[in-house]
């Protein structure tokens, strides 16, 4: 729970801030706090994932040309961005080296069949594909305001990846093989059949 709310830091001081400003102070805010959470966790010895560099660096190049061209079009583009690159992550270790980065990642936690594995990895790139495409919508269709469109940042597609989660843990607990079982049961001949 500390290192869920610990990555959400950055985007819950950008709704802060933009409660209390606009959507350049928020912007401004969130590239700091990025920046100071990557110190914090270089300063404390604490593991710096993969995600911890693709969000600091999609921050500060969207965040960045938003301040610098005062053009609110880039921290906007900057979810969809960063689902898309996820997704480009997930679909391109497995159709390019063959590599299902979802199993690299929670294979020593879960056994299951190979099948499942690419089901897994093709769910959560289809996933980041529609979340970013709806963040598009939300943002630039017209049908929203710029208040809307950080509400929907921030718990829309938070809700959007909390119910997911949950429905993809359902479906992989039907999924799960038993490591105390093993794969093949040779049925027990019942008694009247021994005889």
């Amino acid at each position: 729970m500390k290192k869920f709310l610990f990555d959400l830091f950055p985007l819950i001081l950008f709704f802060v801030a933009f409660k209390f400003s606009d959507i350049f102070t928020a912007t401004a805010v969130a590239i700091a706090a990025g920046i100071g959470q990557f110190i914090w966790l270089k300063a404390t010895g604490k593991a710096i994932e993969a995600t911890h560099w693709i969000n600091l660096t999609v921050i500060i190049v969207f965040g960045g040309a938003t301040l610098f061209f005062h053009n609110d079009v880039f921290i906007k583009w900057k979810p969809t961005v960063l689902y898309w690159l996820f997704a480009c992550i997930l679909l391109g270790g497995k159709w390019f080296f063959g590599r299902n980065l979802m199993q690299k990642l929670m294979g020593d936690k879960v056994s299951m069949a190979p099948a499942v594995w690419d089901k897994l990895n093709y769910s959560w790139a289809s996933f980041f594909i529609l979340s970013g495409a709806l963040n598009l919508y939300v943002a630039f269709s017209g049908a929203f305001t710029e208040a809307q469109w950080v509400n929907f940042k921030v718990f829309g597609l938070m809700a959007l990846l909390l119910l997911f989660v949950i429905a993809q843990s359902v479906w992989l607990g039907k999924h799960m093989k038993d490591e105390n079982e093993p794969l093949t049961a040779v049925p027990t001949p019942r008694k009247e059949e021994r005889s």
